[in-house]
Parts: C-alpha cells; structure tokens; sequence
C-alpha cells in the first residue's frame, strides 16, 4: 500500500513515471523502507503476537490482506498502464 501511494504522490508531484522514479534514487528508499517494514513485522512475531489475536471490528487480518493484495495489482497494472503509453500515467 505503501508503495502505490507513494508511487502515485511522487508522479503528481514530479511527473516522472514509476520507472524514472526507480532509476533516481528511488531504489535505494524502496529497499530501505522494505527492510524497515520487515524488521518492524518481526517484532510482534517474535512477542508471540498473531494477526488473527489483534483483529477485530473493521480491521481484521483477512481486510489487511485483500488491501495489500489490492494494492500490490495497482501498482502493477500502474507501471503497465506507464508502459503501454510511454510516459507518466498523471
């Protein structure tokens, strides 16, 4: 989700596709947010806690999944939909 948003700000804000995006400096903040988001997961797993123990109300652990899912398609087709026109989608 992450991702998408920001991938969609930056262009709105630079005009510069997700590929351009990438190629200056975009790789290295992607790999560092990547790994902080990991370290930062591992730290309730390794409390014991589960996703499925803190769900409740709206957001539940099979919400947080369709989301991620949802958002890992639009980023997805976004640098596709880049591809096919050959420039920034904005």
């Amino acid at each position: 989700m992450l991702g998408f948003v920001s991938a969609i700000a930056v262009e709105l804000a630079s005009g510069a596709d997700v590929a351009d995006q990438l190629a200056n400096g975009g790789l290295l903040w992607f790999a560092g947010s990547a790994a902080l988001l990991s370290v930062a997961s591992l730290v309730p797993l390794l409390k014991g806690v589960t996703a499925q123990s803190r769900s409740d109300g709206v957001m539940t652990s099979d919400a947080e999944m369709l989301n991620g899912r949802f958002a890992m398609l639009g980023l997805v087709a976004l640098v596709f939909t880049e591809y096919l026109k050959g420039g920034p989608l904005v």
